[in-house]
């Protein structure tokens, strides 16, 4: 079993709950990883033998340009597509970060992260 993580996926888009924010959008970063037996492709060496991570930023990509209001929910949709689409994918972690929220103070991000399995 093998663990592997995407870092730091940086997005455009529009989630949030405040009205402005679903209409200018803002800076969102998004990390994921997720489990999968890569015993094949370790001796393969051949990429259909595992779980391409570049499908798997496609997927993440594609669900965050679809707006919500909460980042649990955009985190859920993330994880579980991922679940739905990879079915060699055993455990997916997924955290997702808004950047500069307004909160009225400064801060980097707020997040959340969910670990969801088969």
């Amino acid at each position: 079993m093998a663990l592997i993580t995407i870092n730091d996926m940086r997005f455009y888009a529009h989630h949030g709950c405040f009205e402005q924010e679903r209409v200018i959008g803002t800076h969102f970063r998004v990390d994921l990883s997720f489990t999968t037996d890569t015993s094949k492709a370790e001796i393969s060496d051949n990429i259909v033998d595992t779980v391409s991570y570049l499908d798997v930023y496609q997927v993440v990509k594609a669900e965050m340009m679809t707006p919500s209001h909460l980042l649990e929910h955009v985190a859920r949709r993330v994880g579980e597509r991922v679940l739905a689409d990879f079915s060699a994918v055993d455990t997916v972690n997924v955290k997702v970060s808004k950047l500069n929220p307004p909160l009225g103070g400064q801060m980097d991000s707020v997040s959340v992260t969910l670990d969801l399995a088969r």
